[in-house]
């Protein structure tokens, strides 16, 4: 089974290419759902107990969570010791029901994969990418979205260009859907065409 990490900078188009990678086929896993659901249950109660007040009914607020732990390095590090050991093991688990099922490519859509050195856990890496002007026009649509709050988020993630320098594959999402999604059936057909 060849593991391979989705990744790119905010407003890329991650989301849209790990959809394209779907509809190829490929099974495709999104470690956001996974800290998703983990917010609405295993994770909550130690969230809780080291940012009172941020659980609201039994789930993790996101906003007030962002809040406290977005310009505060410490707090940031102490988020991702809680739950960064949980989506590992969910990870796993998932992996090791997508190989039962027969599955001989998997997608791990990780928008940090290098900001948390995961790069090593798999055999490829494919990054989505876009001009600097294009990514800034879409995350500043984005409903709360304000200039600071999208530098804020910049500074805490890899450079694209390192990104790009980085991976195996890149994805262009700028170029309109069809040449992505071209760009990722021919990554497809790369992978298989390694699997023999």
């Amino acid at each position: 089974m060849l593991r391979v990490g989705l990744t790119g900078s905010i407003g890329m188009g991650k989301s849209t290419t790990a959809d394209m990678f779907r509809d190829e086929g490929i099974a495709v896993l999104d470690s956001d759902r996974l800290v998703h659901d983990l917010y609405k249950g295993p994770a909550a109660d130690e969230i809780e107990r080291a940012f009172p007040g941020v659980v609201i009914d039994g789930v993790v607020d996101r906003r007030r969570l962002a809040g406290r732990v977005l310009d505060d390095p410490a707090a940031l590090q102490r988020l991702e010791e809680i739950v960064h050991p949980m989506v590992w093991a969910a990870r796993d688990a998932l992996i090791e029901e997508r190989r039962e099922a027969g599955d001989r490519i998997v997608v791990f859509d990780i928008p940090l994969l290098f900001e948390t050195d995961a790069e090593k856990d798999f055999d490829v890496i494919v990054v989505v990418t876009a001009p600097e002007a294009v990514q800034r026009a879409r995350v500043l649509a984005r409903e709360g979205m304000t200039p600071e709050k999208f530098a804020s988020i910049l500074a805490k993630q890899t450079p694209d260009s390192e990104k790009r320098a980085r991976a195996d594959f890149v994805v262009h999402t700028d170029r309109g859907l069809d040449a992505a999604r071209e760009e990722v059936r021919n990554i497809v057909k790369a992978l298989t065409a390694r699997l023999g």
